[in-house]
């Protein structure tokens, strides 16, 4: 039987309202909230903060570049509804709203605490998980995806956090109720960044196989799960076939995506200059041609490319590998800071490396899952290409498997392993 889950700590809860404080406070201090106003309000929200402002016009989901495109799947919906709503309660591209929108992203990041901590704790001991919880709640990094963009970042790694957590909890978690909970969570993070469900595969054959060894059924709960998950994704999937005639499966704009990091100029990062935003032909191209067929026009010119250019294509894919774990290079910046950004974020992946071997070493309660998550996330981004924030969804996760490290490397010495404060040792 399931065992009862002690209560949160206090301090769990203090963790959590003074990052929150300190977020709402650096808003202030840095002004935020000031959003610049260039390129029709682009930059607030983006593709997002256009759909935003569609949807509080009464124009529907639409409209990604805010030049009149009509209907849309170029992103996922749950995100721009929030700014849609944000919008219609507190004005379009308003002062107010971005102090709502910016202190609903901190919000989420300091509630990721709670997840964090749980997970640690259930998996790498008491010590890891307070330290785990406390240092996402200061860390600035954390902090800066909350305060400077109006993007789902932030809330996707909690939603991620709360399926890992969930997954954890359901190699012994009896009767149904929990795969309940698991359908609706994916269908949730599918809703908000369907990139996720490349981890969704792994995660259900490791509950399958470690309610396996516990001698717990799953075969019904998996087939409940899945069908949560569909319910949740159907309204919206059937909002997309209604709107364009055809299946889209949640958003459409992948072969755009691709196209921006595989071309002749390629060089493992944003070709963002080929954005139809900054780029009047290809405005003029997306305005004409309609969203689902510029989108299959950018994947053949994608392809293309690479049909005709295999080996560029696998070296230029080995340099988004890097930048994924290394930090992409910002254009612009002196050498000086790319290599301080660059060894700052490099350090963080070896830790969070070095912490997975360790507890894979010493068969550590979940560290086949934490294994599995960092294997498949981020594949897809090595061949598109790289961005700093494509990492953040799974920094909950990087963070307790290098503060792992860390607290292992401080108490080897003084501690033999079997007195190390921890869960007992179980297979991965």
């Amino acid at each position: 039987m399931r065992s009862q889950s002690p209560k949160l700590p206090k301090f769990v809860w203090q963790a959590v309202l003074l990052s929150l404080a300190l977020q709402v406070a650096a808003i202030a201090l840095l002004g935020q909230y000031r959003i610049r106003a260039t390129d029709n309000h682009f930059g607030f929200g983006w593709e997002m903060g256009c759909i935003g402002r569609a949807l509080a016009e009464g124009r529907g989901f639409s409209d990604p570049y805010c030049r009149g495109a009509g209907p849309s799947a170029w992103e996922p919906p749950l995100y721009p509804y929030l700014i849609g709503g944000v919008f219609t309660l507190f004005g379009i591209y308003s002062v107010a709203s971005a102090w709502v929108l910016l202190t609903i992203n901190s919000l989420f990041a300091s509630l990721t605490s709670i997840p964090l901590y749980l997970i640690a704790r259930k998996t790498l001991g008491e010590r890891v998980a307070r330290w785990s919880a406390w240092t996402w709640a200061l860390l600035p990094y954390t902090w800066y995806w909350s305060i400077h963009w109006v993007w789902d970042t932030t809330i996707t790694p909690l939603i991620l956090s709360l399926i890992f957590l969930l997954s954890l909890r359901l190699e012994e978690w009896p009767g149904l109720k929990g795969w309940i909970l698991f359908g609706v969570l994916w269908g949730i993070g599918a809703l908000m960044n369907p990139s996720i469900l490349s981890f969704l595969p792994f995660c259900g054959l490791w509950v399958w196989y470690r309610r396996c060894k516990h001698g717990l059924s799953s075969f019904d709960g998996v087939v409940l799960a899945w069908l949560v998950f569909f319910l949740c994704l159907s309204p919206w999937l059937v909002r997309n076939y209604h709107a364009f005639g055809r299946f889209v499966f949640i958003r459409d704009d992948f072969g755009q995506q691709f196209r921006l990091g595989n071309g002749p100029n390629a060089d493992g990062i944003l070709m963002a200059y080929l954005q139809p935003n900054l780029n009047a032909a290809e405005r003029s191209r997306f305005e004409q041609m309609g969203e689902l067929a510029y989108a299959r026009e950018r994947k053949r010119e994608a392809f293309d490319f690479i049909r005709e250019n295999p080996g560029r294509f696998a070296v230029i894919s080995l340099k988004r590998f890097v930048y994924y774990w290394a930090a992409p290079p910002k254009r612009g910046d002196s050498m000086l800071a790319a290599l301080a950004r660059s060894l700052v974020f490099l350090a963080s992946s070896l830790l969070a490396l070095g912490g997975l071997v360790r507890a894979l070493r010493q068969k550590r309660m979940g560290a086949g899952l934490f294994a599995l998550l960092l294997l498949s996330y981020p594949t897809v981004y090595y061949f598109v290409f790289a961005h700093a924030r494509y990492r953040h969804p799974i920094e909950p996760e990087l963070l307790i498997l290098a503060v792992f490290l860390v607290s292992e490397a401080r108490f080897f010495s003084s501690q033999p392993s079997g007195l190390r404060e921890g869960p007992e040792h179980s297979a991965v």
